[in-house]
């Protein structure tokens, strides 16, 4: 029986993805602990990420309930490229097997994500954006698709206003001329799109043949476009 479906509900990982990946790697250049406990990971993780990884593991199946590694994170551990990614394939469908039992990821709507969480685990919505954003993330390192309703779906952005005492769109900042060819362009955004929206609509969509380390730099970019457009969670 998975530590998931135990008398002890756990809560799905909400640490970073990339937190994630980044312990894999740590795991790849020292030999195998014989317990993921504190005195291992104190070091490298803050107590409130360091304790999120933990439960992310125990989630995943990964660590037991003594924090001993099991055959699974070094399976994952030692694995490569297409072996790294049906590994991974394996844990997201048994560990998010409340998920596949009720929708399909492929084509579901980021709301019907959201409520697969909340209604399993009684979170928190920001919680719930934060699990489905690891959701997100491993189901890509596993190769499988997801609804671009649900990876591109962050907070609906405002729309973008005009305050009546700066009606004078600027064409000139220290001595820099704004090309008319891009103020046009900006003339032509539809009403009531922000341009949040567009920048994420051209954010490349995560592609499961990357290596590690290009998906590590992407959830890097992802995350500082979110935070750079105010949508992240």
């Amino acid at each position: 029986m998975m530590l998931a479906n135990t008398s002890k509900k756990l809560t799905p990982p909400y640490v970073s993805y990339r937190t994630f990946l980044n312990f894999l790697e740590v795991l790849q250049q020292y030999s195998m602990p014989a317990r993921i406990d504190r005195s291992f990971w104190g070091e490298r993780y803050s107590g409130t990420t360091g304790t999120q990884l933990m439960a992310a593991l125990r989630f995943l199946d990964l660590i037991d309930s003594s924090s001993f590694p099991t055959l699974k994170l070094r399976q994952l551990v030692v694995s490569r490229d297409a072996q790294r990614a049906e590994i991974l394939k394996n844990i997201t469908l048994e560990a998010y097997s409340f998920i596949y039992g009720r929708i399909d990821p492929q084509t579901a709507t980021y709301a019907q994500m959201e409520e697969a969480f909340r209604d399993d685990y009684q979170i928190a919505s920001d919680v719930a954006r934060k699990c489905i954003k690891f959701f997100i993330g491993i189901s890509g390192g596993g190769g499988m698709n997801i609804s671009p309703f649900i990876s591109r779906k962050n907070k609906v952005p405002r729309p973008v206003t005009t305050s009546k005492k700066n009606t004078k769109t600027p064409t000139k900042k220290i001595g820099m001329e704004v090309p008319n060819s891009e103020l046009n362009e900006v003339k032509q955004i539809p009403n009531g799109i922000g341009v949040d929206k567009i920048l994420l609509d051209k954010f490349p969509e995560l592609d499961p043949a990357w290596t590690d380390e290009i998906k590590v730099k992407w959830f890097e970019a992802f995350d500082e476009l979110l935070r750079r457009t105010g949508s992240s969670s």
